[in-house]
């Protein structure tokens, strides 16, 4: 593993650059960039209690080794210093142009995160953020070469700290560098995250390497000459090198259960060659005189690792009978392999497809790429999939905001304050009463942006309004809102059920214990398909079954005429009715019309059924003989009388739950609501029962306020 320099110069930095960046300017930018932030960072101090300005200088001595780009170089030697230092926006890009401040903004947005790998959703909800908060890709190249350099020098902050950072390189960062393809940065964060984090079992894994290095290499250089000597045979020009070994990929293996005798790539061999074609030669070549293991060949070139990664890899009997794993690549695929994206810039820039339109398009396709394989984890993709989730989450539009303690909320474009309530947690959402952000109290429908901080303001004693559905942007948000109503109405209507059947059995003089039976429960599911009697409470609740009409399945004798007309039944009626100048007659109020306490009425004189009573504007009246009797309501009446509404909306959608709620917020039962026609509006027949015409004019009045309403009348039949 590196360690950190303390004694680095501006020099060593232009050399190493200067290995792939051979352009003058560039390599100027370069020394300006240092030449800026030390001015910057001049009197800071880091832990260590070493000059502040040597972590910038080791980051980009880093970001040179993975072959990073000018200006990810100098944006690296100045990424603290919008956030640590006297320095603007302005002023850098006025010095260092666009694209480099953009860089340096970007790692700034990123290290106001505060990372938790306290479960793996988190840990992978942290890599789409660090992501999607990136909109060039070198940002997290920076921020990964960053984390690096506070690994090496984790030493200088206390333990409980050093595992912290640890566990987070681990889990969150090192998975981003292999995604990216850098394995030089990815193993090197794995080493020093282990040693921080299980000490004793990294020093033990380094100690039997190092027993077993002198053995080990003696074996390896056997084997190198032998098959250097082989492929000399067949003219193949190569290269041999020994593989490092990584003490966290040992660990892991052992971990699930190998000896330290079986780990395979203890002893490895990486040949590099020129051209593709050779590749396949090579392996050949080898598998002629050295016995592969089975199931231990992979062919990454044909089929590259979505991180980019080419190689062939197998395991042999080499000399001595011991295993073998060999790479055989190309000179670029190791480069590649080793520094990921970068290295892939540096050979466009350097083999002839060095235009700024190439450079660009590249570096956007390969952000996309990533996008993709960090989002959705898409290890295992066929390419019909990988298409399509790049269209479908890649592509989509997302911000980034903080809580007041800087933790990022992710959102869709066009959330509001509710949208990132119920994203913190579903009862901050439903107790929410107001918002602030950035400092400024703002309507719950505001449409927050990047970057944007948001408070939100809650009272425990609140409820959600349903016209919150309507002021969200995410639908797992309108999901939690409409599910919060549907509970509640459930439980209303279930409590009203039970009321109703417990009403109608006492007047029936039945016992309810009685009544219920299994049997008879199973009866009446059947018939009204249901599953259970608290869903049989429901249906006669939300008006989906009658009272009477549950009870009649099992009490066949105790039938009675149809609701409408019963509901006022007539040795009941004649306390509430007034006939001029007759006593004691049988009164009925006519089902066509349905009048209530308050409407002026008329009584039509039957043949053999007593009086009918209408409103005084039934269309039906102008049918009847000329036998009509005056007729007034008892003032002294208490009853509640069945009224019927046709609710016409303005869309289509289905407001029939929207509507027993708000009717029912007047006191008032719902005998039942059935959808009479549905375009482009729908009209819903609503019956219920009201005390009068007064508390019916509330409750048109009150359901003609909301925004879904077009119109209310009562019916004629």
């Amino acid at each position: 593993m590196s360690k950190s320099k303390s004694d680095i110069t501006i020099d060593e930095i232009i050399s190493s650059a200067s290995k792939y960046i051979e352009k003058k300017k560039q390599l100027d930018t370069i020394r300006k960039a240092y030449e800026f932030a030390s001015v910057k960072h001049e009197g800071q101090l880091r832990k260590s209690g070493e000059p502040y300005i040597y972590h910038p200088m080791n980051v980009a001595l880093i970001l040179t080794s993975i072959y990073a780009d000018y200006e990810t170089i100098s944006a690296g030697l100045m990424h603290d210093v919008l956030e640590d230092c006297d320095c603007t926006p302005e002023e850098m890009e006025k010095e260092f142009g666009t694209t480099i401040t953009k860089l340096v903004q970007g790692v700034t947005k990123l290290s106001k995160i505060h990372f938790s790998t306290e479960n793996e959703y988190l840990i992978d909800y942290y890599k789409k953020i660090i992501v999607g908060m990136s909109e060039d890709v070198r940002v997290i190249i920076i921020k990964l070469a960053d984390r690096l350099h506070n690994l090496r020098t984790l030493w200088a902050i206390p333990e409980d700290r050093q595992k912290v950072k640890a566990k987070e390189a681990l889990e969150i960062l090192a998975p981003i560098a292999h995604h990216l393809g850098i394995h030089k940065i990815k193993s090197e964060m794995e080493d020093l995250s282990l040693r921080y984090l299980k000490p004793e079992v990294f020093y033990d894994i380094a100690e039997k390497l190092n027993k077993t290095k002198l053995e080990r290499d003696k074996y390896v250089y056997e084997m190198q000459q032998e098959v250097s000597d082989l492929l000399n045979e067949h003219h193949i020009p190569h290269e041999i090198k020994g593989r490092a070994k990584c003490i966290y990929s040992i660990y892991n293996k052992l971990d699930k259960g190998k000896k330290f005798s079986e780990i395979y790539d203890l002893l490895a061999l990486r040949i590099l060659v020129q051209t593709e074609q050779e590749c396949y030669l090579a392996l050949g070549i080898i598998h002629s005189k050295f016995r592969p293991l089975p199931k231990r060949f992979k062919d990454y070139i044909a089929m590259p690792k979505a991180n980019m990664y080419q190689s062939l890899h197998t395991t042999v009997f080499g000399v001595g009978g011991d295993l073998f794993e060999i790479q055989i690549r190309t000179h670029e695929m190791d480069e590649v392999a080793e520094n990921g994206i970068a290295a892939h810039w540096s050979y466009k820039e350097n083999k002839g497809s060095n235009t700024a339109a190439n450079l660009t398009s590249t570096t956007e396709q390969k952000l996309q790429f990533f996008k993709s394989i960090i989002d959705l984890n898409k290890d295992n993709m066929n390419s019909e999939e990988f298409v399509n989730s790049v269209k479908d989450e890649v592509l989509n539009n997302n911000i980034y905001v903080f809580t007041p303690k800087g933790d990022v909320i992710e959102l869709p474009k066009g959330a509001t304050p509710l949208d990132f309530a119920y994203k913190i947690h579903s009862k901050v959402g439903e107790t929410t009463v107001g918002a602030i952000v950035n400092n400024n109290i703002v309507p719950l429908n505001y449409e927050l942006k990047n970057n944007d901080i948001v408070k939100i303001n809650t009272n425990k004693n609140s409820t959600p309004s349903k016209e919150w559905v309507n002021m969200v942007k995410s639908t797992a948000t309108k999901n939690k809102i409409r599910a919060f109503f549907t509970k509640n109405e459930r439980d209303i209507y279930i409590e009203r059920g039970k009321y109703s059947l417990e009403k109608e059995l006492r007047k029936r003089k039945l016992v309810f214990s009685e009544f219920f039976t299994d049997e008879n429960i199973k009866k009446i599911c059947e018939a009204i398909k249901v599953n259970d009697l608290e869903e049989i409470y429901l249906s006669v609740g939300n008006g989906k079954a009658t009272t009477s009409g549950v009870i009649n399945i099992i009490d066949k004798v105790q039938e009675v005429p149809a609701p409408k007309v019963v509901k006022v039944t007539s040795k009941n009626i004649d306390a509430d009715i007034i006939v001029s100048g007759i006593d004691k007659i049988k009164v009925n109020l006519a089902n066509c019309c349905n009048p209530v306490f308050g409407d002026e009425i008329i009584g039509y004189i039957t043949k053999g059924n007593g009086i009918t009573v209408h409103r005084m504007n039934c269309h039906n009246l102008s049918m009847l003989e000329d036998r009509c009797v005056d007729v007034s309501w008892n003032s002294n009446t208490n009853k509640r009388y069945l009224t019927c509404l046709l609710v016409t909306t303005k869309t289509d959608e289905n407001h029939m739950a929207d509507l027993i709620q708000a009717i029912s917020l007047f006191n008032v039962s719902v005998d039942g609501v059935k959808t009479l026609s549905q375009t482009e509006k729908t009209i819903y027949e609503v019956n219920c029962y009201v005390t009068g015409t007064e508390q019916l004019e509330k409750i048109i009045l009150g359901l003609e306020k909301l925004n879904y309403i077009e119109k209310i009348e009562r019916a004629f039949r």
